[in-house]
């Protein structure tokens, strides 16, 4: 006699917290004219707003599709394959996102390849690749008691690095700290984010720590499968976001709490706030049976990859089309319409949202058809 493998229980809360994350993140990259509201907008460097807290969620939430990923049975070898396969993509795809248009505009008014050379190879696809290769790999062979061990190692090691490796002075300064070093070293000044003057927010070494955040991803779908739908789940995720939230700042005075260089502190913290919203979402959505935005989230939450490629290539590709010298389509219509509209922060953000609607009518689009991106 033979036994069909249990289908883990679907939670909506989890498909939902994926698409609230895809939605804010495209909000928080495409603010309009203007100056947009500070917690809108990346701390500078020590601190912390709600912009920092998107990126990590998105982590968390790729940790949380992971937990039920790897209950479907297969071969180590499929396994591997499959893991190796889908993160060289994803890093292919985040490449070439910066690469493109592939053409830059001249002085002269000419248009010349962009040459490869230049061409940033580090970025946000690129370390979510290097995470979901790296935490695949752990939850795959590790329990979970020696999932929360490496996920402390991993975060610990950067801390250790940062402070034995860097200048006096320097392990948490921008430009000589230990990562920064390593990454100019590795990949070169032309590879790296040219905003920042040779200071890569999503170098290397920050990746170590990161992978804690897809780790407490995994680990929390896998607690939430095995809790169920109660509410002792909701307060279990609960408290111990609190207790996370409470250890981030009280560690913050020795280990900064900085999302640019992805410190141990900020890890905890955001990893806190996530446990305590999703299980606040796992309680109204579960457990009360809320529908407002639940169809919108989870279509959200099925393509979240396509939405955020289509966001970052179609406001690149409008910015390409010069208005008038130096502003772009889109850097005009928040000036001319938004700005002239509600002036100031408000018309910034009315900027965004109304482009991050945009980029949900092409995934609901997608979606109708019943087209998902997979890699």
């Amino acid at each position: 006699m033979t036994t069909r493998a249990t289908r883990p229980e679907r939670f909506a809360s989890l498909d939902m917290f994926r698409g609230a994350t895809i939605f804010l993140m495209i909000v928080v990259n495409t603010a309009g004219a203007g100056e947009p509201f500070a917690q809108l907008v990346h701390a500078p460097w020590i601190g912390f707003t709600l912009a920092d807290l998107v990126y990590p969620s998105f982590l968390f939430a790729v940790g949380n599709a992971m937990s039920f990923a790897l209950t479907r049975p297969m071969s180590d070898a499929a396994f591997l394959r499959r893991l190796f396969k889908r993160a060289a993509l994803i890093f292919l795809l985040g490449f070439l996102m910066y690469w493109y248009p592939f053409v830059t505009h001249e002085p002269d008014g000419s248009w010349a390849l962009k040459p490869f050379a230049e061409t940033r190879v580090t970025g946000v696809l690129q370390r979510i690749a290097l995470c979901y290769l790296l935490a695949g790999l752990l939850a795959r062979y590790l329990s979970p008691r020696w999932l929360v061990a490496a996920a402390v190692a991993l975060v610990a090691g950067q801390w250790v690095i940062l402070l034995g490796l860097s200048p006096t002075g320097e392990a948490f300064g921008r430009y000589r700290n230990a990562g920064t070093s390593f990454d100019l070293w590795l990949i070169g000044p032309q590879h790296l984010y040219r905003r920042d003057h040779g200071f890569d927010p999503e170098g290397l070494l920050g990746t170590l720590p990161a992978t804690a955040n897809v780790i407490a991803g995994f680990l929390a779908g896998v607690a939430i499968q095995r809790w169920g739908k109660h509410m002792a789940t909701v307060t279990r995720m609960t408290t111990i976001g609190v207790a996370l939230v409470v250890a981030a700042l009280l560690l913050a005075p020795v280990l900064p709490i900085a999302k640019k260089l992805w410190t141990g502190s900020f890890v905890l913290l955001t990893v806190g706030i996530d446990m305590i919203l999703l299980g606040g979402v796992i309680g109204l959505v579960e457990l009360k049976g809320m529908r407002a935005g639940r169809d919108f989230l989870q279509m959200l939450g099925r393509n979240p990859l396509a939405i955020y490629l289509f966001s970052e290539l179609l406001v690149v590709t409008m910015e390409l089309i010069h208005v008038r010298p130096d502003v772009g389509l889109y850097s005009w219509i928040g000036e001319t319409w938004f700005q002239a509209f509600a002036p100031g922060p408000v018309g910034s953000l009315l900027c965004a949202l109304a482009y991050t609607l945009l980029c949900c009518w092409f995934g609901r689009a997608l979606d109708r058809r019943g087209i998902i991106l997979k890699v």
